[in-house]
């Protein structure tokens, strides 16, 4: 199942989940009743940002200021795939 993220879309967390330091992992994880999802610094970043105010073209521009090259493509892509794992819901446009 293919999901669609748009750039007016207002993503967070799902309610489930939550956005953790592991300090035995030294990373950012995403802690889901299903399991743990280590993040990189970007994804962490990325899902830091998703509190359901800002709309995924808000959070690109954030990145780009903290980030030499971030492409708004690549950053809707990781929210879809969390939208599938129902990590992440998206807020209306």
């Amino acid at each position: 199942m293919s999901t669609t993220v748009l750039s007016t879309n207002r993503p967070r967390l799902a309610r489930q989940v939550r956005l953790q330091w592991d300090p035995v992992r030294k990373q950012q994880v995403l802690l889901a009743p299903e399991g743990v999802l280590v993040l990189n610094q970007t994804g962490a970043t990325i899902l830091g940002l998703c509190d359901g105010e800002r709309t995924v073209v808000e959070i690109v521009e954030d990145l780009r200021g903290r980030y030499s090259h971030v492409a708004g493509d690549e950053v809707r892509e990781f929210l879809a795939r969390l939208v599938t794992k129902r990590l992440v819901e998206l807020g209306d446009e």
